[in-house]
């Protein structure tokens, strides 16, 4: 099987037309159909099937495009970090962070490592853990930096700075200057993160163990910490991490709304997949980080 077959079924696959991934490909109609006929020779099915008067997966396609998509970016990578080292560049990183960490510790962090490496390059995506967590699973990233779990399995985590995640509100909410009971709390509306991330999972954990409703969602959003604006202008309670309410931070206009039942003790740490290559500039990022996290804990 060769990569460029599969780079050309990837295309096709992708525009769902044998003309266009063509004209795309700047290769042939014939030529591309080839290909086709190779790959399904050696899976020994059936790919693509004729819808009208272009063409779509069938689930033995479905599951080559899923393959042939990650090993294509995994050459892609493996090409550029190969590159970078043999002309002696400084490399290129890939970088997945939580908004929190985007705040708190990247800047830091690459004012450091450009300081001592200027011609290293950065792409930083800012999302929720789980959407990161699925880049870094699909190779689309190198490493995450983000809340890590309580026990990390799938990928290989390194501790760097501790955090608490508390109820946040407008200081115009009646809850302000109280330390409202956690039943008060659950009949609140609240804005928060999809059910998939993990700090409301926690959440809904606390108010379900104490034998009470979850929160009260009125608005669900991609990124919490980036509406602070939106928080203290309505009667919602929020979930954000402390450090988002200090002097000179976005949520600084918000206050804490104490409870200990309510209180998420978590730890940031630097991610990547077991086995995964790292390269000289990715390593010294992370080394980077750990010490500027362990400044942070003091």
């Amino acid at each position: 099987m060769e990569t460029r077959d599969l780079r050309y079924f990837t295309m096709v696959a992708e525009l769902e037309h044998l003309g266009r991934a063509a004209e795309a490909l700047d290769v042939t109609q014939p030529a591309l159909s080839k290909c086709i006929d190779r790959l399904e020779k050696i899976c020994q099915g059936q790919l693509l099937e004729r819808v009208g008067r272009g063409v779509r997966l069938t689930e033995a396609g479905r599951l080559l495009y899923e393959r042939a998509r990650l090993l294509n970016q995994l050459l892609a990578s493996t090409q550029q970090d190969i590159a970078s080292l043999a002309s002696g560049g400084a490399g290129h990183i890939r970088v997945g962070a939580a908004a929190t960490v985007a705040e708190f510790l990247l800047p830091g962090i690459c004012r450091v490592l450009l300081a001592e490496s200027p011609g290293v390059t950065i792409d930083i995506q800012i999302g929720m853990n789980d959407v990161l967590r699925a880049m870094l699973r699909d190779d689309q990233l190198d490493i995450v930096v983000g809340p890590l779990l309580a026990e990390e399995r799938e990928f290989v985590g390194r501790p760097i700075a501790r955090d608490q995640v508390v109820v946040a509100a407008s200081p115009a909410h009646p809850f302000a200057g109280k330390t409202p009971s956690l039943a008060a709390l659950a009949h609140s509306a609240w804005v928060l993160p999809a059910r998939t991330v993990a700090t409301r999972q926690w959440l809904e954990r606390q108010f379900d163990a104490h034998g009470l409703a979850a929160p009260n969602v009125q608005i669900e959003a991609s990124s919490i910490a980036a509406l602070p604006r939106l928080i203290a202008e309505t009667r919602l309670l929020s979930f954000l991490s402390r450090r988002n309410l200090t002097e000179g931070r976005p949520g600084a206009r918000l206050i804490e709304v104490p409870n200990p039942l309510t209180t998420m003790d978590r730890h940031f740490g630097v991610l990547f997949r077991a086995k995964r290559y790292l390269t000289p500039a990715t390593r010294r990022f992370i080394a980077i980080a750990e010490t500027q996290g362990a400044g942070l804990n003091d």
